[in-house]
């Protein structure tokens, strides 16, 4: 049997409070979530972010989003122009946060072929209460579960995504910086992405 790549730390408990970068990436990467351009449409309805300015959370980080002031600096007003699909994932994502009282997703983008987010596992958020918390991976399945059910229920029943998903561990302030940029400038950047299908 072919030894496949472990995507996962070994040893470390993906329940434990943290802060996630993950990508999940739809199978074969084709391009079914949007159109591989950027337009230009008001506020992105492909990406968010759900954290405050100086807003600390978890392990007394400052996670307020901070852009250089450099000519790299993302439009807001440039964006992914997601399909039917893409927002059914879209709204899968605010669901996840909604659905779990400790997890917050702190930003988040809808591309074509995939999507990244940085999602917080925050034990406190239900400290008291008697709610076991779920691994990342259980979060994730449990996001792409539920968007493909509704996304083959709308027609596209070949839909599915790429078996399991890449997570980066944050450990840093600079390092949650640098991701979210990465995040807000994937859109503009779409054409120079590794995970770019031309359509």
């Amino acid at each position: 049997m072919k030894n496949r790549k472990r995507n996962r730390m070994k040893g470390y408990d993906y329940s434990r409070d943290n802060l996630y970068f993950v990508t999940i990436c739809v199978k074969d990467r084709i391009c079914c979530l949007g159109a591989g351009r950027i337009v230009g449409a008001g506020r992105s309805v492909g990406a968010g972010r759900s954290v405050g300015a100086g807003r600390s959370v978890g392990a007394g980080r400052d996670l307020s989003v901070h852009h250089p002031d450099n000519k790299n600096h993302f439009d807001r007003n440039e964006s992914i122009q997601l399909n039917t699909y893409g927002l059914i994932v879209q709204e899968r994502i605010v669901w996840l946060g909604q659905q779990y009282e400790y997890i917050e997703i702190h930003n988040y983008v809808v591309m074509p072929n995939h999507i990244h987010l940085i999602i917080e596992i925050d034990s406190l958020r239900v400290e008291g209460k008697a709610i076991k918390i779920k691994s990342l991976s259980s979060l994730m399945g449990a996001l792409k579960t539920t968007s493909s059910k509704l996304i083959h229920e709308t027609g596209l029943l070949p839909f599915a995504w790429q078996r399991s998903f890449h997570d980066h561990i944050i450990r840093s302030d600079r390092a949650y910086q640098n991701i979210s940029n990465y995040i807000d400038l994937n859109p503009q950047k779409w054409s120079q992405d590794v995970l770019f299908e031309s359509v």
